[in-house]
Order: C-alpha cells, then structure tokens, then sequence
C-alpha cells in the first residue's frame, strides 16, 4: 500500500513538473534591417517574432565577402542587441525596444534579443 502511494504521489510530482515547464519565449513584433545584394541594390530583409537569448546571424549578410546590413529597426517587445559580426561577435549596439533605430552608419551581421 505505502508503495503504491509513494508512485502515485511521484507520478504526480513528475505531472506537474513538466505542466509547469516553461515555453520557449520569443520577442514579440518585427526587426527589420536593410543589405544589398551582390548587385548592390537594396532590400529590406527581417525576422518576425524571433526567439529570445539566441543569438541570429542574417543569413543575406553572414559571409565576410558581404557587405554588412544597415539601418536595423528594433519593433519586438524585446531589447535588440546587434553585432558587426556573425555569430554575436565584435562590436554591439543596443536597440530599445518599441521602435528603437539606427542608421546607416550602423553596421550589423548578427543580433540577439533579450
């Protein structure tokens, strides 16, 4: 009897432990960069919705034969922190969030949201 208590009480415990488990999160909203292409023409490149803690290469900007992307725009409900290079390395710059901006000047291959 006591052991059939015992597994029912750590079946339980175990239920809720994973009810209780955490989503992943993400930051909520737009962040939208601009890049040229091998051409030189501009695009608007962007991610929707991404997720949080994890750092994001732009896949348009990755390589060092590339040129960095630019004018990033931070419109999530999170803080953008955004890098020179891929894979958060080098120099960063924080964007607010809520419509936090650079220009031009900024130069970006990777970010991560907080």
């Amino acid at each position: 009897m006591r052991l059939r208590a015992l597994a029912s009480t750590a079946a339980c415990g175990l239920a809720l432990l994973f009810a209780a488990a955490p989503s992943a999160s993400a930051a909520e909203g737009r962040f939208t960069y601009l890049y040229n292409d091998p051409s030189g023409a501009p695009h608007l490149g962007g991610l929707i919705d991404p997720p949080s803690g994890v750092c994001i290469t732009l896949r348009e900007v990755e390589h060092p034969w590339t040129t960095p992307a630019h004018t990033p725009r931070n419109d999530t409900d999170a803080t953008a922190v955004v890098f020179a290079d891929a894979h958060c390395e080098g120099p960063y710059f924080s964007l607010r969030p809520h419509g936090g901006h650079a220009s031009e000047r900024l130069k970006v291959r990777s970010v991560v949201f907080s």
